[in-house]
Order: C-alpha cells, then structure tokens, then sequence
C-alpha cells in the first residue's frame, strides 16, 4: 500500500467488489451507518464515505481499519490501498 492519493476512476466496478461492500453494509446497518463507495481506479484504489450514524461516530477509524479494511482487502484481488473520504467532494 502506499499513501499516493487516488486518481483515474474507472465506472467499472470488479464484482467482488460489489460483493465486499455487500458483506460489510449489514454490519454498519445494525448502528444506523452505511458505507458508500466514492470511487474505484483501474490501479486498485477504493475511495469510500461512512454515511450515518457511522459519520462522525468516535469509532469511526476503528470501523474503518477493523471491518471496511480488513473486508476489502481480503476479498477484493488486486487492491491497494483504501481511502477514507470525509465529505462530498
């Protein structure tokens, strides 16, 4: 991973992709938050957003490194680095 920011989104989303925030949704749904995925770049790099409850929450970089993290990268191959994205952009 490095810490080069995102750049070159790409529309397509792989489908395991798809699949991890899938998995990952219903476990922030049971505290009123959400995730949602700002962008994707052909060179493995996944922007996201906590929405909800989960925006702002004290917990919110716990949540992101132990659940939105370790998910992502454990199911989506070629993945590189996760960016965490605080406001609308």
């Amino acid at each position: 991973m490095t810490d080069t920011p995102c750049n070159s989104f790409n529309p397509r989303l792989p489908d395991e992709l798809r699949q991890a925030f899938d998995s990952i949704r219903p476990i922030l749904q049971q505290d009123d938050g959400d995730i949602e995925l700002v962008g994707w770049t052909d060179d493995g790099c996944a922007r996201v957003r906590l929405t909800g409850r989960c925006k702002g929450c004290p917990h919110a970089q716990n949540t992101l490194r132990n659940v939105v993290r370790r998910t992502l990268f454990k199911l989506v191959p070629g993945l590189r680095r996760v960016e965490h994205v605080e406001e609308e952009t």
